[in-house]
């Protein structure tokens, strides 16, 4: 939402309200170390004005820690991005980073914070999530959006395998990362149990075309059993 002239054009604060008003069940924010996508003023200033729910998501520096642990979101969903990559492009190595996220994650439980980790549908990498105590996974879908078009079924497969393992762990299921209007139906359809959705690009690029609010309720109707 933000733009490389500064200024306050579009106003984030007013397009939150905004899609709340249309239907947006949450309202996902990605604060990175450039503020290329939203600024930490910005998030701030969200903390009391999002009624629905607040996901917070980001690397977990510590200029990020500081920021979720004074707004203290409903959740914070932890991705291993490196402040150089356009946008989330893997899943944590929870094996490698199993001490390292367990601690992050006490400390955000103990701030009443849910915690979601961002993860590739290796089921050793779910299995070791529930090791650092995070409350849910969201399963990085570039995978199946890429092979959707191609063959569904062999799409949703590794998906529907890990969210499975994943509820077999007492771990709850979100997902994201190029799901659309093409592809999310179908991606809800395969996993009932499914929590929780969060949609950025795609929802933006239709919107030129469709209109925020027509849009919101063109993915709310994808979604509905």
């Amino acid at each position: 939402m933000r733009n490389a002239r500064g200024g306050n054009l579009p106003n984030v604060q007013k397009f939150a309200i905004d899609c709340e008003r249309f239907g947006a069940q949450g309202i996902t924010v990605h604060p990175r170390p450039d503020e290329r996508h939203i600024r930490y003023s910005d998030v701030f200033l969200l903390k009391d004005i999002v009624k629905t729910e607040l996901n917070i998501e980001g690397y977990p520096g510590k200029d990020f820690l500081n920021l979720v642990l004074e707004v203290k979101p409903q959740q914070v969903t932890l991705v291993p991005d490196s402040p150089e990559v356009i946008t989330s492009n893997a899943g944590w190595d929870t094996i490698t980073h199993q001490s390292f996220l367990k601690e992050i994650i006490d400390e955000l439980k103990r701030a009443g914070i849910r915690t979601s980790i961002f993860i590739d549908t290796d089921v050793r990498m779910i299995e070791y999530a529930k090791k650092t105590g995070t409350d849910r996974v969201e399963l990085y879908t570039e995978a199946y959006a890429k092979q959707f078009p191609i063959h569904q079924q062999k799409a949703i497969e590794p998906y529907i395998k890990a969210a499975q393992t994943a509820q077999n762990l007492q771990l709850e299921v979100n997902a994201g990362h190029d799901l659309n209007l093409e592809n999310l139906k179908f991606f809800k359809e395969s996993i009932s149990f499914l929590k929780e959705v969060s949609i950025g690009h795609a929802l933006i690029s239709d919107a030129l075309y469709f209109g925020i609010e027509n849009t919101i309720q063109l993915y709310l109707k994808q979604l509905q059993s």
